[in-house]
């Protein structure tokens, strides 16, 4: 059941979102413990996102999680997915994954993006304007420039000399970028899923060798979600789509709410149109059901792996779904011990 699955890696996205009456402190420590669980279940990476002044959201500096989980595992790859290059210096940036690459050697991952912040206060706060994103070129080459030798007479230690993999999050005409800079491709299938798989197919075409890889590779990030039934799994993906209804007509991410309160609320045609939109594109149900549109996912973009990200209000069904996962795909032992019943926080 799992062959057509077993030449593809599984890895994990979590964004450290709250769920409503949660603290920020508790949902960091969860990605911690998520973490942990991950590595147990089988999966090939852990990472971890940057997002500035997001209520709903506690990941907010992903070089200091992605340390923390890296104290707290010991084989899983950990990185982020990613660094928001344009607000931060190519130095700074180079010298963090570098001390995080030597505390814990060959388990870092680089994966790097190239949005600003959400709004325009919070772009001042950090320094950048929207225009910061149109040097992103010149800002990725600094960077890896960095790891192969002193920029202009300027040394990112302890980054010089490390290899520490760089993968880049298409967003615009980052499937192009990846491929000029010779880089791992991260894409989601967010503008839909034809210009995803012509992306894809752009990006294997136009790629160039370089010191970070001699061929192309592809990882597909998708939402997915394993419960008992269908229904079951539409529910647990309601907490995510409201907060993105949400967030695109009050201007921010909520918290996370349950499913029964989702239920109750009155929205407006805008908000209901929206919250539908967010509800399409996921891959959920029982195994039987997931398995079969994995296999399609990985045939039509021929995904060298699969990043899934899942958030929802119930935590426990959350774990649980990532567990039957690995134990469906296949990914080790460890990925078919008991079920997770989680710690409510």
């Amino acid at each position: 059941m799992t062959s057509a699955l077993s030449g593809t890696r599984f890895s994990i996205l979590d964004r450290s979102r709250t769920r409503q009456g949660q603290t920020h402190p508790a949902a960091l420590r969860e990605t911690v413990e998520f973490g942990q669980l991950a590595e147990r279940w089988g999966y090939h990476r852990f990472w971890v996102s940057e997002h500035h002044s997001v209520p709903g959201v506690a990941g907010s500096a992903p070089t200091v999680l992605a340390g923390a989980v890296a104290a707290a595992t010991a084989r899983i790859r950990v990185g982020t997915g990613g660094v928001m290059l344009p607000n931060h210096q190519p130095l700074v940036v180079a010298e963090q994954f570098g001390v995080l690459e030597s505390l814990y050697p060959g388990r870092i991952d680089m994966g790097l993006g190239r949005s600003v912040g959400f709004t325009d206060g919070v772009r001042r706060a950090l320094g950048h304007g929207k225009g910061d994103a149109e040097d992103f070129d010149d800002q990725l080459t600094e960077l890896l420039g960095y790891f192969d030798g002193g920029q202009h007479g300027v040394h990112a230690w302890p980054a010089e000399g490390l290899r520490v993999p760089a993968f880049l999050l298409a967003t615009g005409s980052g499937a192009q970028r990846a491929a000029r800079f010779g880089l791992p491709l991260v894409i989601a299938a967010v503008t839909g899923e034809e210009a995803m798989v012509t992306a894809i197919e752009q990006y294997r075409t136009d790629f160039r060798a370089g010191p970070q890889g001699d061929a192309p590779y592809v990882m597909v990030s998708a939402s997915v979600v394993v419960a008992d039934t269908r229904e079951q799994a539409r529910r647990l993906l309601m907490p995510e789509a409201w907060s993105a209804a949400y967030s695109r007509t009050r201007g921010e991410f909520p918290p996370l709410r349950a499913p029964e309160e989702i239920e109750r609320e009155i929205m407006t045609e805008r908000q209901r149109g929206l919250f539908d939109e967010s509800m399409r594109g996921h891959i959920h149900g029982s195994e039987d059901q997931v398995l079969p549109a994995l296999r399609d996912l990985i045939g039509r973009t021929g995904a060298d792996e699969i990043l899934v990200h899942t958030s929802t209000f119930d935590r426990a069904a959350r774990l649980e779904s990532h567990r039957r996962l690995a134990a469906a795909v296949g990914l080790g032992e460890m990925a078919f011990g008991g079920s997770v019943t989680g710690r409510s926080s």
